[in-house]
């Protein structure tokens, strides 16, 4: 537990590397995994006030999809679209990292407090994209951080519009 622990503090402090260690530690998918699990329970304990205890729900199935998508995504991006000569990565090392970056969101918890949930979240999310940065950047053995950073430009772009649709789809199925 205590190496769980640590690695979630690690990659907290967006230490670069900690993302090369679960990158490679093929035995690191369940606690990356768990990560992102908290990270959604997190979030869903800190919407209830708005959204009840469905939040919890709601919170912890978004973030496991939504990690499976961003990772797929900046896999498929950054080999395919954006490789640096010295690229090599497979899926499960993105999910890994990015599984990992997930933590920063642990601080999501705190957006119960009344009057703080708006800063909360904001600094969750910008605190949660450097560390989705470093992730990418070294899952994909990059040397330069701008890289990573369109790669993570680029994927948000295509998330937002894959999530777009799925809206859009599922809203018009609800009015039919």
């Amino acid at each position: 537990m205590n190496k769980f622990l640590d690695r979630i503090y690690r990659a907290a402090k967006l230490d670069a590397n900690l993302y090369e260690e679960v990158e490679a530690d093929k035995t690191a998918m369940r606690d990356a995994i768990s990560v992102v699990i908290l990270s959604g329970l997190a979030a869903g304990i800190g919407t209830v006030g708005t959204m009840g205890m469905q939040g919890i729900l709601v919170g912890t199935v978004a973030a496991l999809a939504g990690w499976f998508i961003w990772a797929y995504l900046t896999y498929f991006i950054g080999t395919r679209l954006l490789p640096e000569p010295q690229t090599r990565s497979d899926p499960s090392e993105m999910l890994r990292t990015i599984g990992f970056a997930s933590s920063p969101g642990l601080i999501r918890i705190l957006a119960v407090i009344p009057g703080a949930a708006s800063i909360i979240l904001f600094a969750a999310a910008i605190w949660s994209l450097a560390a989705m940065v470093i992730a990418v950047r070294q899952a994909l053995d990059y040397r330069s951080t701008m890289r990573a950073i369109g790669v993570c430009a680029i994927g948000w772009v295509i998330q937002i519009v894959i999530i777009g649709v799925i809206f859009y789809i599922s809203g018009g199925a609800a009015s039919s």
